[in-house]
């Protein structure tokens, strides 16, 4: 999956994101607003993990994230 379409419809994602993370609140996902940075920076934090390791896992999040359901693919 790209992740513009988890930038747009970071609302249907955000469940996934917590399942992932469940460290993050929810006030840190309105905040990450689907932003990669954003997220990769918080989970850095809150995780104490290296640049390396938060893009493994976000790389691998983005790769396994299923299209919430109700919402299209409109972008492959």
């Amino acid at each position: 999956m790209k992740w513009q379409q988890i930038e747009n419809d970071w609302r249907g994602f955000k469940p996934q994101v917590l399942a992932k993370w469940s460290k993050l609140t929810d006030e840190q996902l309105n905040a990450i607003a689907g932003k990669r940075d954003k997220l990769a920076a918080k989970v850095c934090e809150v995780y104490a993990l290296n640049k390396d390791e938060t893009e493994k896992q976000i790389k691998s999040f983005e790769d396994l994230a299923k299209q919430p359901e109700g919402v299209k693919e409109t972008m492959r």
